[in-house]
């Protein structure tokens, strides 16, 4: 989706930004989007961790499942 912006399109967007909300506003904004972003990242890497956990965990029971019918 925005893999076509480039340089020009960036400085564009940054120009309107800074007309429509200022410069006092701007680095607040760009704080307020960095912690947005930080904390998606952890909330989406704390929901990867866990379906690896549940992975690991259902290979492993029917690993043991697998080897229970086996003996049996």
């Amino acid at each position: 989706m925005f893999q076509n912006i480039g340089v020009p399109g960036l400085i564009l967007i940054l120009v309107i930004a800074l007309i429509v909300f200022g410069p006092s506003k701007l680095p607040e904004i760009g704080r307020a989007f960095g912690r947005t972003l930080k904390e998606f990242k952890s909330a989406t890497k704390g929901l990867t961790e866990e379906d690896e956990k549940k992975s690991e965990t259902q290979t492993l029971l029917s690993k043991e499942d697998e080897k229970g019918l086996q003996t049996k």
